[in-house]
């Protein structure tokens, strides 16, 4: 029996009308194995990892557990066999606490100092009276991994675990998936992080277009190569050119300070940052060192004291609300696309009409023109690639990296003369990873500027001119990314050679 599966798909299919999202697909994890699941957005692994999570039913094919076919009728089947997982968009009541949320996933609720011993123990430190509205994304997504942890599983599925984590974080998350792996636990690992894939798994899956398309060892494989088998051709890389420095300054923060509503919250303290004409800033930390408070205060959803804390092309707007400053030409993309970005059960075209409404043209003399909010859509869906059933889907009928573009190319195709965005490419395959950061590149050298906020530390070294870094609520001196390295952002981020921005 040693040969035998933990868990296996033999020949599933799911359909949805007439798409189907998954055509025959074959997969197997053996015990005490990270296996990867790979493919670009829209690909079916998210569909095949709910049917082995018994949210979804296969229409034709069999799951099997230990060898013998089983029905996963609902969660509850999945987790009583001892299938646990993690997702992408967070399954979290914000109003609860961290304790209360974790509470409800088990059949006795944990003590909060167990709750603290357990996060403490993996590197995802957890404070289990904060309420879960007040934390950050990185922050919910530990909430995520430690209430599925403490169910005990035999099979862990993680759909993009790493996304909002920084490298401190992936190190310490990592080192438990080593742990649970030589304990005899699997893992069911989705990501588009091709380089720690290469590193973490003992084999990959890949599907394209909803069927299988290879089964691989990563260790033998480039990123390149694998990227390759996901998208079906190779994938081109970011093109870069010199920025001019001088351009003129066309965001300021100077010496903001905020309060968070939140009692656990990160205070911001006297930050100041200047923003050119064709650059783009990168701006790194730990989640929940400041960068929420940072994001709130630049778009208008948290106003300052002085309007001079925030200045837009010499225009003092620090107490100007956000539809405001889009008037002025800025665009915000938060870091949180399910119920920040986009309403859920909003259709695509009044998703745009409420973030455009004041700048698009959708309004005129009181009247909505839906028509215009739905050609938006179609020019969003085929400059940035965004795959769907429909022509006009609610906002949660799509991927994760799906609306992960329609949400950062509906801000793009604005054209803004600056663009705040947080963490761009949270999510997305290496295809659309690209395709978001050359937009965000031939913005700026356009002559917009662009502020990028992310915890992707390859992504900021990629794209970015110059690069500060939060902690603790203060920020860093920006330095160009010419002879930057991870290491020295990593000390950074630690508190180490902070200065007062200019």
């Amino acid at each position: 029996m040693a040969d035998v599966p933990l868990i296996e798909a033999r020949a599933v299919v799911k359909r949805f009308g007439s798409l189907i999202a998954n055509d025959h697909v074959d997969l197997d994890v053996a015990a005490g194995e990270i296996h990867a699941l790979l493919g670009e957005n829209g690909a079916g692994k998210s569909t095949l990892v709910k049917m082995l999570y018994g949210l979804m039913q296969p229409n034709e094919g069999t799951i099997a557990w230990r060898g013998k076919p089983v029905t996963l009728a609902n969660p509850r089947a999945a987790r009583a066999l001892g299938i646990g997982m993690v997702f992408q968009h967070f399954s979290l009541f914000e109003n609860l606490t961290v304790a209360e949320n974790i509470a409800l996933a088990l059949d006795a609720a944990p003590s909060h100092e167990r709750i603290e011993q357990v996060s403490r123990a993996y590197g995802l430190p957890l404070e289990p009276r904060r309420p879960v509205w007040a934390l950050s994304v990185g922050e919910r997504q530990r909430v995520e991994i430690i209430r599925c942890l403490l169910q005990d599983p035999k099979l862990l599925i993680l759909d993009e675990p790493t996304s909002v984590l920084t490298p401190q974080e992936a190190e310490g998350l990592f080192a438990t998936l080593e742990t649970l792996k030589m304990e005899g636990r699997s893992v069911l690992y989705i990501s588009h992080k091709l380089e720690e894939v290469k590193r973490l798994c003992d084999r990959a899956t890949i599907l394209r277009h909803g069927k299988r398309i290879a089964t691989c060892d990563p260790k033998r494989e480039s990123a390149a190569s694998m990227a390759r088998m996901m998208v079906g051709d190779d994938v081109a890389a970011v093109r870069l050119v010199e920025h001019d420095a001088s351009g003129p300054v066309r965001l300021a923060l100077v010496d903001a300070d905020h309060m968070p509503d939140d009692p656990h919250g990160t205070s911001l303290k006297s930050v100041s940052l200047e923003v050119r004409a064709g650059e783009i800033l990168g701006i790194a930390g730990v989640a929940g060192n400041g960068q929420d408070e940072l994001f709130a205060v630049l778009s208008g959803e948290r106003l300052c004291d002085r309007a001079e804390n925030v200045v837009i092309d010499g225009v003092p707007v620090g107490r100007e609300t956000i539809n405001a400053r889009r008037k002025r030409g800025t665009a915000f993309v938060p870091e949180e696309r399910l119920g920040h970005a986009a309403a859920p059960r909003f259709r695509l075209s009044v998703n745009a009409l409420v973030s455009g409404h004041a700048t698009n043209g959708f309004v005129r003399r009181g009247f909505i023109d839906r028509a215009k909010a739905l050609d938006w859509v179609d020019r969003v869906t085929k400059r940035f690639d965004v795959r769907k059933g429909a022509r006009d889907p609610e906002a949660k009928a799509l991927s994760g990296g799906n609306l992960q573009k329609f949400v950062v190319g509906r801000e793009i195709l604005r054209n803004p003369s600056i663009l705040v965005v947080a963490q761009p490419t949270w999510g997305v395959d290496a295809g659309a990873a690209t395709l978001i950061r050359q937009a965000l590149v031939d913005l700026a050298r356009r002559g917009s500027a662009v502020l990028v906020i992310s915890q992707d530390l390859d992504e900021l070294l990629e794209i970015s001119d110059r690069i500060a870094v939060m902690y603790h609520g203060t920020m860093s001196m920006p330095q160009p990314v010419r002879g930057l390295s991870r290491e020295t952002i990593g000390l950074m981020m630690a508190g180490a050679r902070l200065g007062a921005a200019a």
